[in-house]
């Protein structure tokens, strides 16, 4: 029976990410289109029983989100990213992923996760959403995603597109259930978008 355990939360855990995407479709048909999302600040309870706080990003946590990226498993990094090494993790962060929008999980005093919304050449961002390992499969991609579309809204944020690698067939799945629809199935990664 403990074997099963794991295999069961993550299936409830896609159960309730696909009803809470197809609740928020619903509400966002009956309000003539216009979705309403969280906004940081905000605090709730992951899975694993544990206070989680959503801010906006600021300055002053460059220093713990590079810690959180510097630790972050290399076997579970996405095309490249993040990439391994301290310093590059920086340069990464400065150069990248920190242009546009974004917000930070907080747990006892550590980011423990980042959606970030990164301004492309033609007017749309780029999504990217990271949960430390330890952190994963408790509800708080979930969370976080849907207070990073609050937050990018507010900041004129309209449309999104992401990669996707095909053969990970779950995060495909969690972008689906937040929206996103697959424009490219084609080539090495696949790419979706969506509007907010």
């Amino acid at each position: 029976m403990t074997d099963r355990a794991p295999e069961n939360r993550s299936l409830s855990e896609g159960v309730r990410g696909a009803f809470s995407a197809l609740v928020g479709r619903f509400r966002e048909a009956l309000s003539g289109g216009e979705r309403t999302y969280p906004t940081p600040p905000r605090e709730f309870v992951d899975g694993e029983e544990r206070e989680i706080r959503l801010r906006a990003y600021e300055g002053a946590t460059f220093d713990p989100l590079a810690g959180m990226y510097a630790d972050f498993d290399p076997s579970q990094r996405a095309q490249g990213t993040p990439p391994v090494g301290e310093e590059r993790v920086r340069e990464w962060l400065e150069e990248t992923l920190l242009s546009g929008p974004s917000v930070v999980a907080w747990h006892d005093g550590r980011v423990v996760g980042h959606v970030a919304f990164v301004p492309d050449d033609t007017g749309k961002h780029e999504l990217a959403i990271f949960v430390h390992q330890e952190y994963q499969r408790s509800g708080i991609g979930d969370e976080l995603i849907e207070t990073g579309f609050g937050h990018a809204r507010e900041n004129g944020v309209t449309q999104l597109w992401l990669t996707v690698e095909p053969w990970k067939r779950g995060i495909g799945k969690f972008y689906s259930d937040h929206g996103f629809d697959t424009v490219n199935a084609f080539g090495q990664v696949h790419r979706m978008s969506r509007y907010l």
